[in-house]
């Protein structure tokens, strides 16, 4: 395996699925957070929404960052930003706007299937260079049975993820009938694919 020119790195994200998969990899970063009205970022397609928003979110902590800094820095800091959108019957589903949306999501997926449309975009803060790319994975469900689907809600995180879709959440994993990708990509950061633009961007 080459080695990897040292670099320090940035997740300009507060997820906390997004964190554990870095972790995993084994990279050391801090965080930075965006505050952005993702609301207010509209695209037909959903992988261009998700690299749309990535992009804006890497745009508004460049803003916050002291950016001649690390230009002047030996060692290159990258800046990961990611995003991610849950695709049913061909529509955008963000996270649940309400208790009501969010059953009505769940009830939709089951015994039956969505997708995640994910994105990564990596910025390089001392040469400026950026590139990202999507990743796609197709889920495929069981029956979900209405009182998980309560206790899911009742316990809240659902609320806060794109599409109420949390594959990895011990109550739905039974009901989890296959998975066309990788789970991290699901989790919100594709590590292959990641790891990838870490290189490039150096």
């Amino acid at each position: 395996m080459d080695a990897i020119p040292s670099f320090k790195l940035i997740l300009g994200s507060a997820s906390f699925s997004r964190r554990k998969i870095l972790e995993e990899m084994g990279y050391e970063f801090t965080i930075s957070t965006a505050d952005i009205d993702e609301k207010s970022i509209r695209e037909e397609k959903p992988e261009d929404l998700v690299m749309t928003l990535a992009e804006a979110k890497a745009d508004t902590i460049l803003q916050k960052l002291p950016i001649s800094d690390y230009t002047k820095d030996a060692e290159p800091t990258l800046l990961i930003t990611a995003d991610q959108v849950v695709v049913y019957e061909g529509v955008i589903r963000e996270k649940p706007a309400s208790k009501e949306e969010a059953w009505e999501f769940i009830k939709g997926y089951s015994g039956g299937h969505a997708a995640t449309v994910g994105s990564v975009l990596v910025t390089n803060l001392k040469t400026g260079f950026r590139k990202g790319e999507w990743d796609r994975v197709e889920i495929y469900f069981h029956e979900i049975p209405d009182e998980v689907i309560e206790k899911l809600i009742d316990e809240g995180i659902v609320l806060r993820v794109a599409g109420g879709l949390i594959i990895e959440h011990p109550l739905l994993l039974p009901y989890i009938k296959e998975v066309v990708g990788t789970t991290d990509s699901v989790m919100g950061l594709p590590k292959a694919l990641t790891k990838k633009l870490i290189e490039e961007a150096l």
